[in-house]
């Protein structure tokens, strides 16, 4: 069947009127499956093509409809938009919220604790890379440690800084620093535990007044980059607090019987932030005891200048002596001992030109000329040990001169002179005596 051309835009010419419309049914949707209506009105019309719809006649015409290869559209899939969307991801009720970071927790609680400010940074970092690739939650969490985490960061940073550049500073005749981690020159302190013993991370600055376990009298400060090593640093800890005792307390016969010297010393791991200083304090020789109340300083801010004149002078001396050779007896080192009795020969002529240079109050004038008197008549005695031949001879001299040096001949001008006029006991294994040589254990 061929379908009829369309009609004239310009309308109908000349044409005789057609027949009359005929009558049609009630308007119902095209269904091409439905099998044509038995009791349709009018003339039955040939069915259109498969898939085709049916042709107006004053339609343009339309190209044959294909049907798809695979056969007619499944009767379960609807035509047309749809009423209502699917769920998608992220609106399902059904689905479990993302899960929470673990670093951006960690690194919020290491912040806000402060403790460790560089790993805090670090996580936060690694948490908020984390919950950007992954999906999780914390982002927020993750900014506030980084925020946190740097600036504890920045005040630890300034704490090693000053360390490093000399808020530890000084010493052996500085002041006290109260920006120091140990207690500066002149403080008194109680340690955390106790006890003198043993590591110290902190001490209690209190004052002299009352009990304290100790007393600082000086700050070392060691150089270099690399760390010494522990015996280098005890051994310089040693050395230099015993020979700094005498700067702080000059009057050694004021000092207790029963105290002590202990420093404080730089570790390995404290060295590599900077830290440098030996702290040296007294305290009790039982280190789970405490001074009695009162400072032990005693020197150019207690004294008086004739006080300094004689301590300084007694200083000779005492350095000399206690430069004794190691060995106990003269026998096993004649030649050290003799080098020991020429410093002491030297070191006494010494303190009596020293006592015999200043003025003296008339008090104090003749126990200081009694004691000078005593003093050459040592020294003479030294100096013939010094030149000694064998022990023998050696501990003959010595003797003679151990004795014009005996602390008790110094109490007297001690008195006039307003100082302590109590010898401090020695141990008598150490003195000089018969053996010779060690630590005389005399103090004038």
């Amino acid at each position: 069947m061929s379908i009829p051309p369309p009609p004239d835009p310009e309308g109908p010419q000349d044409q005789p009127p057609g027949p009359a419309p005929l009558p049609q049914a009630p308007a119902t949707p095209y269904n091409p499956y439905a099998p044509p209506p038995e009791d349709a009105p009018g003339t039955a019309q040939p069915q259109p093509p498969y898939g085709a719809q049916p042709q107006s006649p004053y339609a343009p015409p339309q190209t044959p409809y294909t049907p798809y290869p695979q056969g007619p559209p499944s009767p379960y899939t609807p035509y047309g938009p749809q009423p209502y969307q699917t769920w998608s991801q992220g609106y399902s009720p059904y689905n479990h919220p993302a899960p929470l970071n673990g670093m951006s927790v960690a690194a919020l609680v290491l912040g806000i604790l402060c403790c460790v400010p560089g790993v805090g940074l670090v996580l936060g970092l690694i948490g908020l890379n984390q919950t950007k690739k992954r999906g999780e939650r914390g982002r927020g969490m993750a900014v506030g440690g980084i925020v946190l985490s740097s600036f504890g960061l920045v005040l630890w940073t300034l704490g090693v800084a000053g360390a490093a550049t000399g808020l530890f500073d000084d010493v052996e005749a500085g002041g006290s620093n109260s920006a120091s981690a140990s207690p500066g020159k002149g403080q008194c302190f109680d340690a955390p535990s106790g006890s003198l013993e043993g590591m110290a991370y902190d001490f209690d600055v209190v004052s002299c007044a009352g009990e304290h376990d100790g007393e600082v009298f000086a700050v070392v400060r060691m150089s270099g980059d690399s760390y010494p090593g522990d015996k280098k640093v005890t051994a310089t800890a040693d050395d230099r607090c015993y020979a700094l005792q005498d700067s702080y307390a000059m009057d050694g016969w004021a000092v207790p019987d029963d105290v002590d010297i202990y420093y404080v010393t730089p570790t390995e791991q404290s060295w590599s932030l900077g830290d440098r200083e030996i702290t040296c304090a007294f305290g009790n020789k039982d280190e789970e005891a405490s001074l009695p109340g009162g400072s032990l300083r005693n020197d150019a801010t207690t004294l008086d200048a004739d006080q300094v004149a004689y301590l300084k002078a007694a200083h000779v001396l005492n350095a000399a002596l206690d430069s004794a050779p190691d060995a106990r007896y003269v026998e096993d080192d004649l030649p050290g001992h003799r080098a020991w009795a020429g410093r002491v020969s030297t070191a006494l002529t010494e303190q009596a030109d020293l006592l015999e240079g200043h003025q003296w109050p008339s008090a104090s004038a003749k126990p200081v000329a009694d004691l000078v008197k005593d003093l050459r008549a040592a020294q003479k005695q030294w100096a013939k040990a010094a030149g000694a031949s064998d022990a023998d001879e050696f501990y003959g001299y010595y003797d003679k001169g151990a004795e014009l040096i005996d602390p008790h001949l110094s109490v007297t001008a001690r008195k006039a002179l307003g100082l302590a006029t109590t010898p401090p006991p020695y141990d008598e294994s150490d003195s000089g005596g018969d053996g010779g040589g060690g630590d005389t254990g005399l103090e004038v």
